[in-house]
């Protein structure tokens, strides 16, 4: 069997460099040839765990990579679609990538008598593979579905900073189709691929999209609950946001993922899946009032970050102000919608003197800020003459930080976004978001 995976990004180049790693004979399709150069020599283009390592060895083994997507259709079984879907202005999905490819995909099939499965992973709406993909293939192939071609929805449910590990052991695979031989054919393919503990779901094409929506809103919703929780808390003295979750979490009704008081959630899926979502369903005539609630709360959590600190340090101009992380996540340099990226604009507006640090974030963070902003080289620089430091992504070297680190700082005052050094007893002016004080009583 000969599996395609067109599109090199977060998620194409992690399914394909796990499928080459396993000896699958996989040939990777990205249109961006920089790219490819660079994932030929061995590099991966961004930073997840794992990656590098696993590119490495299915480069060794049996993954290609090309820009020419000819070849997929003339010599593949199995071709996954994995090109992006980004928000557009309007607030809902940009398409162009997908039908792009799409149509490249169907010209290609006029010239073969090939009769591939073509496999959508990338997040669409409900309605898209059976209303614009399935035409745009048919016209353009001049062959109808199920005769020339066969076409499968399969969602995907990575988590950046965990996407090796969720390709090799993914909670659950969504098949969506109408084809009853290529759906057993793409079971077969991943009953090969996993063991026969992972469940399999087997629906139609727009009820396996909409459980890739419904799965990411539900995450974005307890995400803004405990947010709320966690401000609630702020206000209660000697209330602890953290201990709040651990104990509701132990409710096998609601479970502990996801239960992280923080900044708010950013990233490439969950704001744009929430709003695709919001958006779409007022398309349908379905007044979506909690989604439309999970997303306020989360764009009120900034305001209250940007409130803390002037409460603390007042007038913030010419202040020096230091962010620590920068990606909306640790162990990622992804700063997509990251909730840091929006406090370093607000704290620009206010005339402050920003110095920012991020493990792996730092280049991507230039190209959005340039010289406006100081980048530091290490945690100890981004805190010399800082007036205030603020904690916005748990990586684990701000979990070291200590009086060392802090003694060159103009006033020793931490607000701590994600309570990472509540346990620490240093010499400080500290401020845990969601643990009470009486600043706000």
């Amino acid at each position: 069997m000969k599996i395609a995976v067109i599109g090199l990004g977060f998620v194409g180049l992690s399914f394909a460099s796990v499928l080459g790693s396993k000896l699958y004979h996989t040939i990777g399709i990205d249109s961006d040839k920089n790219k490819i150069s660079k994932i030929k020599s061995g590099v991966a283009p961004f930073y997840e765990p794992k990656l590098q390592k696993t590119l490495s060895q299915a480069l060794n083994k049996s993954l290609l990579v090309s820009s020419d997507i000819e070849i997929v259709i003339k010599n593949c079984d199995l071709i996954f679609v994995t090109v992006g879907t980004p928000q557009s202005k309007n607030g809902y999905i940009d398409l162009k990538m997908l039908t792009n490819v799409i149509k490249q995909l169907g010209n290609a099939l006029v010239k073969t008598k090939n009769k591939p499965i073509i496999i959508i992973k990338s997040t669409v709406v409900p309605g898209t593979t059976q209303n614009i993909v399935k035409p745009i293939l048919e016209k353009s192939s001049g062959k109808l579905t199920g005769i020339g071609f066969s076409l499968i929805t399969n969602p995907e449910f990575l988590r950046e900073g965990n996407a090796v590990d969720d390709t090799i052991k993914p909670h659950a695979v969504i098949i969506g189709g109408d084809d009853d031989n290529a759906i057993r054919k793409v079971k077969q393919f991943y009953r090969s691929l996993y063991n026969s503990k992972i469940p399999i779901i087997l629906t139609n094409y727009q009820t396996a999209e909409m459980i890739k929506y419904a799965n990411n809103s539900f995450l974005a919703t307890k995400v803004s609950f405990i947010n709320q929780i966690a401000n609630i808390c702020q206000s209660i003295p000697g209330t602890n946001v953290d201990e709040v979750a651990k104990a509701i979490g132990l409710d096998p009704r609601i479970g502990n993922l996801f239960l992280k008081a923080g900044p708010g959630f950013g990233g490439s899926c969950l704001p744009k899946d929430l709003q695709t979502i919001i958006t779409f369903s007022s398309k349908v005539g379905s007044n979506p009032l909690l989604l439309e609630a999970v997303k306020q709360t989360n764009e009120f959590q900034i305001k209250n970050i940007m409130r803390l600190i002037q409460k603390l340090v007042g007038n913030l101009k010419q202040k020096n102000i230091t962010v620590l992380g920068l990606s909306f996540k640790e162990n990622s340099d992804d700063i997509r919608d990251s909730v840091s990226i929006k406090l370093i604009r607000l704290l620009l507006t206010k005339n402050a003197l920003i110095t920012v640090y991020d493990p792996k974030a730092m280049k991507n963070t230039k190209k959005i800020f340039n010289n406006k902003i100081k980048y530091a080289n290490n945690i100890t620089d981004s805190l010399k003459n800082s007036h205030c430091a603020i904690i916005m992504t748990p990586w684990k070297q701000f979990s070291r930080l200590n009086n060392t680190h802090f003694k060159n700082m103009k006033r020793k005052l931490i607000i701590d976004t994600r309570r990472i050094l509540t346990n620490k007893n240093s010499n400080i002016e500290y401020y845990a978001l969601g643990i009470g004080n009486n600043l706000f009583v």
